[in-house]
Parts: C-alpha cells; structure tokens; sequence
C-alpha cells in the first residue's frame, strides 16, 4: 500500500507512466534494430518475396 504522506497516483499519472514505458520499450528495439545482427539479411527476405510473388502471379495468369 502507498504510505500515509505520499499522494495516491491520478489516472493520469498512470497514463503518463504507460506512455513513458512505451516509449522506452520502442526506443530500445530501435536501438538493437540498428545495431544489427539480423539472421537473415533484408535483402535476402526481399527477394524470397519478390519470388513468392512472381510465382502467385504466374498461377493466376496461367489459370
């Protein structure tokens, strides 16, 4: 429980803390996005989609 002398917490004190630890969380996987160390590279993804679909519009065309 909150001590007898400390203020009880606003529902919008609430808010600004959910808001603040948002941002905190967006702040650090923009961080570790940048550093790096991804598994597969982009351009490696950007291709398997290129491919997937080209294949899929190549099945409806020749349907």
């Amino acid at each position: 429980m909150t001590e007898p002398d400390q203020p009880e917490r606003t529902a919008e004190d609430v808010a600004w803390g959910r808001l603040q630890r948002r941002r905190d969380r967006i702040r650090a996987e923009v961080r570790r996005n940048r550093a790096g160390g991804h598994r597969i590279p982009t351009w490696v993804l950007a291709a398997v989609l290129g491919v997937f679909l080209l294949g899929w519009l190549a099945l409806i065309l020749k349907s």
